[in-house]
């Protein structure tokens, strides 16, 4: 099933369920308003949501209308809970070889996780706001998964169960401001703004195959100013799974039905600097930040520059077939006075 939540002049906007296609879509109002509502009531509007997908898909809805992404906020405009995790260890190795600093072994059995802000993020077409493009602005580009209630103390194969919706996500950093946060030894806060997260989240077995042990074993496709900067694997090298990163959340809390969990920044092993970018044969880069590193360990210094004004970021992910999955986020750096 893929459900989205369109643009309508709320806070929270309106439900819709998305054809599989992405060609149309159904307002479900008496099933549910909101997509935070179906979460909170999923085992009774489930299945209801799931038979409107099913007409839509065998072209016999009465009320379908054609699905225009421009139109969508974020699958959850507002959450409850935002965490983030760090699930590709090559992104931290390569964070500390350029810092020539030793990668702790907790790391590697104990899953890095921060909490975002949550109470508004941004639409998939949504300009990437900033005051300064000296504050380093960097891509992330993710997957990420929306939760139902998690018990305190869920095991991995407890939190795979409350596993309800997978998508993308931009998960913006300004990379400048990041050093002096971690100094006072408190974690991110302004260097991490609003994140946008694909037009759509679909459900995990619209993945086939695909969504196996709990991970997604498909290339995250990333374009910077309309050029290829990125295709690794979602499923390679993932060292913590999505059932993983939701237990360690709930270690010693109860998560809220709309919780997201983000994988960090997909990242997969490589060689060198040299090999790694897709011009050069590589899968490429999910932030600057990956290049910036490679460059650091190879010539002592970063060279790319982060994002400027103008600049464009497009993420999106496709089936075997080719056909978007979960919709394109699509999104110009844009200074924060040009909001309207």
């Amino acid at each position: 099933m893929k459900l989205a939540t369109l643009k309508d002049g709320s806070r929270d906007g309106r439900l819709v369920v998305v054809s599989r296609d992405l060609t149309l879509y159904q307002h479900v109002p008496k099933i549910s308003a909101t997509m935070q509502h179906a979460l909170d009531n999923w085992d009774l509007v489930a299945p209801r949501l799931e038979q409107v997908y099913a007409t839509l898909n065998a072209g016999e809805a009465v009320d379908a209308k054609p699905f225009d992404q421009q139109y969508c906020h974020s699958p959850l405009p507002r959450a409850y809970q935002w965490a983030d995790g760090s699930a590709y260890i090559n992104h931290v190795e390569l964070v500390r070889k350029a810092r020539n600093a030793e990668v702790p072994a907790s790391f590697y059995t104990d899953p890095l996780m921060y909490q975002g802000g949550s109470d508004s993020f941004v639409g998939p077409r949504d300009p990437i706001y900033a005051l300064s493009e000296d504050w380093g602005i960097d891509l992330e580009a993710e997957v990420a998964v929306i939760t139902g209630d998690v018990r305190m103390g869920a095991t991995p194969d407890d939190a795979a169960k409350a596993i309800r919706l997978v998508m993308l996500v931009n998960d913006v950093s300004l990379r400048n401001l990041i050093p002096n946060e971690l100094a006072k030894g408190f974690g991110f806060f302004q260097s991490k703004p609003a994140s946008a997260f694909s037009p759509v989240a679909v459900t995990p077995d619209e993945l086939g195959a695909q969504w196996a042990d709990n991970k997604v074993h498909l290339p995250l496709l990333v374009q910077l100013n309309q050029q290829p900067f990125g295709k690794p694997n979602a499923g390679e090298d993932m060292t913590f799974n999505f059932a993983q990163l939701v237990a360690h959340a709930a270690a010693t809390r109860e998560l809220a039905a709309g919780t997201i969990i983000g994988s960090g920044t997909v990242s997969n092993k490589q060689g060198s600097l040299h090999g790694s970018s897709i011009a050069n044969g590589g899968v490429g880069y999910c932030c600057l930040a990956e290049v910036r590193m490679y460059e650091t360990i190879e010539s002592g210094k970063p060279q790319t520059p982060f994002l400027k004004f103008g600049d464009s970021v497009r993420i999106e992910m496709k089936d075997a077939q080719g056909d978007s999955i979960f919709g394109v986020i699509y999104q110009v750096v844009t200074h924060y006075k040009e909001r309207r």
